[in-house]
C-alpha cells in the first residue's frame, strides 16, 4: 500500500509536465526528493566478522574465495552484520553476497579477482546486454537477496585487461587477435538473440564455459535494499554496477575507473527506485546507462525502470554522462539528474537518449537541471531513435519520447552539435524544453529532426539567443 501511494504521489508531481516552467521547477525538486526519501537503505546489526579469523592471507596471491565464503556464512547464520576486508591485497573467485550482509573493505584493502575462468562456473542467471541467460558468474553477484551492501574505502580490482575478458569483445585495441574467439561468432551473441526471439527459457540459454560472453562486475539480481557506497572499481570485464529487477538502490561515492570495452559505469535495468550520488565515472562506455530490457525480452518482462536521481557526480571519460538506452524496450521514466559535473575530451555526450525500432519502448519525464559541462565530443543533449552499431536495427516498434526538460545548465564547448535529435516520422519527439541554458561553443547550433518544436527560455547556443 505504501509503494501505491508514493507512485500515486510521483505522478501526480509529474503529470503537469507541459504547464508553465516555474510550476515544472517545484515539481522536479519535490518529486525527486520524494523517491530519496522513499528509499530503504540497508541497516545492519553490529556483527564483523574478520576474512582473517577463516583463514584468509592478505599476501595477494592466496585464494581467498572459501575464507571469504565461510566469513559471509557465518555473518548470515548470526543474523546478519558486516564481513570485514582488511588492509591487503586479497585474491579471489567471484563473490556471492547474502542477505543482511554488508562486505565492507577497509583501508588499503584490495579484493583481486582471479583471471582464471573456471572459477567463475558453474553458471548463474545473469543477462548480457539486455537478455538473461545462464552465464559465467558476475565478480560479485547476489540473486534474490534483501538487505546488501558493499561498503569502506577499499578496491576491487577485476584484473580485466588486454589479456583477459577485453579480447572477448573483438575488438583489437582491447587486444583481441584475428582468428580468435569473441562474442559476435555464431556460438555467443547471434545464438542468444536467436534465443530471444524463440522465447527459450532462460534455464535452457547456457553459455560459460566455450562460449565468449563477459560477466558483470556486480550484479545484485531480483533483490531489494541495496547498498554501494565509497568503494573503488577497476579493470572490469564488462559492465561495472548492474542493479536488475531490483528495487530501493543506493550508491553513494563510489569511484569507477575503468576504460575497456563496454565498461558502463552503473546500468539500473528493470529497477526502481534508485539514487546514484557524490561518485565519479571515468570509463570506457556511458558513465550511467538506464536499461530496460533488449526487444522481444524485454516487452517480455514489461518491467519499467522509474524513479532514479542521480546527482552530485563527476562524469569523465565514457560514451555518454548520464544515458538512457539502447536496451530500453520495457521504457524508461522519471529521471532526474542535477548538480553533476561533466568534463572530458573524450566524453561524448552528457544527456543521451538512444533506441531504434527493434528496442522501441518509451522514455518520458526526464528533468536534467544544475548541471556544469566543460568539453564534450558530440553534443550536449542527443536523441537517437536510429540507434545502430553492428546489424540491422530496423523494425516495427516505434518508440515514444516526451517530456525532457533542461534547466540551469552551462556548457563550454558543445561538440559538433549543441543539441542533436532524430526522431521517427511516425511519432515524433514531443515536449523538449531549454529554460536558463547557456552552450558557449558548438560547431552547429542544433540538428533536430521529427519533433516538435523546442521550447526555449532564455537559451544562448554557440552567442545566438533561442
Amino acid at each position: 500500500m505504501k509503494q501505491i501511494i508514493f507512485s500515486l504521489m510521483i505522478f501526480s508531481l509529474i503529470i503537469g509536465c507541459k504547464t508553465e516552467s516555474k510550476k515544472q521547477v517545484t515539481q522536479e525538486k519535490d518529486a525527486a526528493d520524494l523517491i530519496i526519501e522513499s528509499i530503504t537503505v540497508p541497516e545492519f546489526p553490529d556483527n564483523d566478522f574478520s576474512i582473517m579469523d577463516y583463514g584468509a592471507v592478505g599476501d595477494g596471491t592466496t585464494d581467498n574465495t572459501q575464507a571469504i565464503k565461510d566469513a559471509i556464512q557465518a555473518c548470515v547464520e548470526a543474523g546478519g552484520g558486516k564481513v570485514v576486508i582488511p588492509a591487503g591485497k586479497f585474491l579471489t573467485g567471484p563473490i556471492h553476497l547474502k542477505s543482511n550482509v554488508n562486505l565492507h573493505l577497509e583501508k588499503n584493502s584490495e579484493v583481486i579477482f582471479t583471471k582464471d575462468k573456471q572459477a567463475y562456473l558453474p553458471v548463474v542467471r545473469t543477462s548480457y546486454e539486455g537478455v538473461e541467460l545462464m552465464n559465467y558468474s558476475p565478480l560479485i553477484y547476489a540473486y534474490q537477496q534483501k538487505n546488501i551492501a558493499v561498503t569502506g574505502s577499499g578496491t576491487f580490482n577485476g584484473q580485466a585487461g588486454k589479456e583477459n575478458w577485453w579480447p572477448w569483445s573483438g575488438a583489437e585495441r582491447y587486444g583481441h587477435k584475428k582468428g580468435d574467439p569473441h562474442q559476435r561468432d555464431s556460438i555467443n551473441l547471434p545464438r542468444l538473440r536467436k534465443m530471444n526471439e524463440d522465447a527459450t527459457p532462460v534455464s535452457e540459454r547456457i553459455f560459460g564455459e566455450g562460449h565468449h560472453l563477459r560477466p558483470t562486475f556486480f550484479e545484485p539480481f531480483e533483490s531489494e535494499n541495496v547498498l554501494i557506497k565509497g568503494v573503488t572499481f577497476i579493470n572490469a570485464p564488462f559492465w561495472v554496477m548492474h542493479p536488475i529487477k531490483c528495487t530501493n538502490v543506493t550508491v553513494d561515492g563510489v569511484k569507477v575507473i575503468s576504460h575497456g570495452p563496454n565498461n558502463d559505469g552503473c546500468n539500473p535495468e528493470y529497477s526502481k527506485n534508485v539514487h546514484i550520488t557524490n561518485c565519479v565515472f571515468d570509463t570506457g562506455d556511458d558513465c550511467i546507462a538506464i536499461k530496460s530490457g533488449r526487444n522481444d525480452e524485454g516487452r517480455r518482462v514489461g518491467i519499467v525502470s522509474e524513479n532514479i536521481v542521480v546527482e552530485n557526480c563527476i562524469m569523465k571519460d565514457g560514451h555518454g554522462g548520464v544515458v538512457m538506452g539502447s536496451e530500453i524496450s520495457a521504457g524508461v521514466r522519471n529521471v532526474y539528474v542535477r548538480n553533476c559535473k561533466m568534463d572530458s575530451p573524450n566524453l561524448d555526450r552528457a544527456i543521451r537518449i538512444k533506441t531504434n525500432t527493434l528496442r522501441g519502448g518509451f522514455v518520458e519525464n526526464v528533468f536534467v537541471k544544475d548541471i556544469q559541462v566543460g568539453q564534450v565530443k558530440e553534443a550536449f543533449l542527443k536523441i537517437n531513435t536510429y540507434y545502430a552499431i553492428y546489424d540491422n536495427q530496423e523494425g516495427e516498434h516505434i518508440p515514444t519520447i516526451k517530456n525532457i526538460h533542461i534547466e540551469n545548465v552551462t556548457v563550454e564547448d558543445g561538440g559538433k552539435y549543441g543539441i542533436l535529435i532524430q526522431g521517427r516520422e511516425e511519432n515524433p519527439v514531443k515536449n523538449v524544453t531549454f529554460k536558463n541554458v547557456t552552450i558557449k561553443k558548438a560547431e552547429m547550433p542544433m540538428r533536430v529532426e521529427n519533433s516538435e518544436p523546442i521550447e526555449f527560455t532564455n537559451t544562448t547556443i554557440g552567442g545566438q539567443k533561442y
